[in-house]
């Protein structure tokens, strides 16, 4: 799905890229995009500053620790990534959500984009409590949040967010279905890319 609709919420240009889940040959550009932010905004994705190892080996595990990444790409590069995390062996009634943006990519509606695709597929998988937790100090995530109906609790200087998601029926599993089609096809078309570029 192209970004064309994601307007600016300031003087910076329009995006053009694409929103899509990624895929277990996609581990080293989810790690190139966590690499990417900046101090500030590492420390607002994990809730304290970590070391380039530390992103190595946490992208590494991706699909490992039973994640679904959403990434908003340009071309082969991921600028933003939501995580869904279930919690435990399996998917259960709970699952986490974690969210990153690159600075230069900020203030576009990327977080409430990625958002939206997150509680979809807790919802599709039969999640009921999906938490996300950041930083006190981290304001543009809890009014992201807040749009998507979070009840928020402060706790010893972190945010606790809780959504509710809806029940899954036929319209919210085939459009996840649908995405999850063009997006393959995307990752394909980005994957020959890459290996002619090597070549």
């Amino acid at each position: 799905m192209t970004m064309t609709n994601l307007t600016s919420l300031s003087n910076r240009q329009p995006l053009d890229g694409t929103i899509r889940k990624l895929w277990p040959t996609e581990t080293d550009a989810f790690r190139d995009h966590l690499l990417r932010l900046d101090k500030d905004s590492r420390r607002m994705r994990f809730a304290h500053s970590v070391s380039d190892q530390f992103i190595e080996d946490y992208a590494a595990r991706m699909h490992d620790m039973g994640s679904i990444v959403f990434a908003y790409t340009e071309g082969q590069q991921v600028h933003a990534a939501a995580e869904l995390r279930k919690l435990g062996d399996r998917w259960g009634d709970e699952a986490e959500a974690a969210f990153s943006v690159e600075m230069a990519f900020q203030d576009h509606g990327l977080g409430g984009e990625l958002m939206g695709r997150v509680i979809r597929s807790a919802r599709n998988r039969g999640i009921h409590r999906l938490y996300m937790s950041c930083l006190a100090e981290n304001s543009k995530m809890q009014a992201i949040a807040r749009k998507h109906e979070a009840d928020l609790k402060f706790e010893y200087g972190e945010v606790i967010g809780e959504i509710m998601p809806a029940t899954p029926n036929y319209f919210s599993m085939m459009a996840e279905a649908m995405e999850d089609r063009v997006g393959y096809m995307m990752a394909v078309f980005d994957l020959r890319n890459r290996m002619t570029n090597a070549a």
